[in-house]
């Protein structure tokens, strides 16, 4: 599958088949996780990998219920916890370096892309969840400081593929040498 092919298919999958996923399938994942290039390269990410259906229970109540994928969380086969390790990304002997603060939201967030993009490469759909208690989840895994949830990702076959969204154009949001509102 083509790069450009790929990020246009891809799509936000709340449904899943109850087939699993393979160790091979998700060993794909995890290598496309950590080939993600990374501030200074501190790869800052730190991923729990949930298969089991009570801890995925456990982690579904830290979702409001009108979050579109709560049941996504306890359905999928696996639950991707995405994880960030706080003053790496962004700092040079201990100190923040950018004017936005801690990288790690970044990073991860590119790790995050990497992990949804080899799943759809394989066949598999996935959903970014990012409205949920982030400090529930770390108590539910144990967590440690100076360690933050991120996002959940649910890794499973999609019951089904939807259409895509409506996508701006280019000529919508891309400027040449300045910007122009």
């Amino acid at each position: 599958m083509e790069l450009l092919e790929a990020v246009r298919a891809r799509r936000a999958i709340r449904k899943f088949k109850s087939d699993p996923v393979s160790k091979e399938q998700l060993n794909v994942i995890l290598e496309a996780i950590r080939w993600t290039p990374s501030w200074a390269n501190t790869q800052c990410w730190e991923i729990v990998v949930v298969k089991d259906k009570g801890v995925k229970e456990k982690i579904a109540t830290a979702l409001p219920p009108t979050n579109p994928a709560l049941k996504a969380i306890t359905d999928a086969p696996v639950v991707l916890v995405m994880c960030g390790k706080k003053g790496l990304a962004g700092f040079k002997k201990g100190e923040v370096t950018t004017d936005k603060g801690d990288w790690f939201m970044f990073d991860v967030g590119a790790a995050t892309l990497n992990a949804c993009l080899a799943a759809h490469a394989q066949g598999l759909g996935s959903v970014i969840v990012g409205l949920f208690d982030a400090k529930k989840v770390e108590r539910i895994l144990g967590v440690p400081e100076g360690v933050s949830v991120v996002s959940l990702v649910p890794v499973g076959v999609p019951e089904k593929i939807p259409e895509g969204p409506k996508r701006k154009l280019l000529s919508e949001f891309v400027f040449e040498d300045h910007y122009q509102s």
